[in-house]
């Protein structure tokens, strides 16, 4: 059984990600698909607009990426703490 301590460290590093990968989302789906979109709408991608792409296509795929992220950094983390399924 890991310490408390241990215990603790574990779930500080498991928010941490989690609060990171949710402002990553926030800035690309809110942020740039809302909030930057005229700034944005000025570059073109694929015959589209920067902030267009982002508010349909953009906040998509960046979710999906940091669903994989996070996947593989939680299992890494898992490792390090010695908790994962071995």
């Amino acid at each position: 059984m890991a310490s408390e301590e241990a215990r603790k460290q574990y779930w500080r590093a498991n928010l941490r990600l989690v609060a990171i990968c949710l402002v990553i989302w926030f800035v690309v789906s809110f942020g740039f698909g809302v909030i930057f979109v005229d700034a944005l709408n000025q570059i073109q991608v694929f015959g589209f607009d920067l902030g267009f792409w982002f508010a349909q296509q953009g906040s998509i795929v960046c979710f999906v990426a940091l669903i994989f992220y996070y996947a593989w950094r939680m299992n890494k983390l898992d490792r390090e703490h010695d908790v994962d399924e071995k």
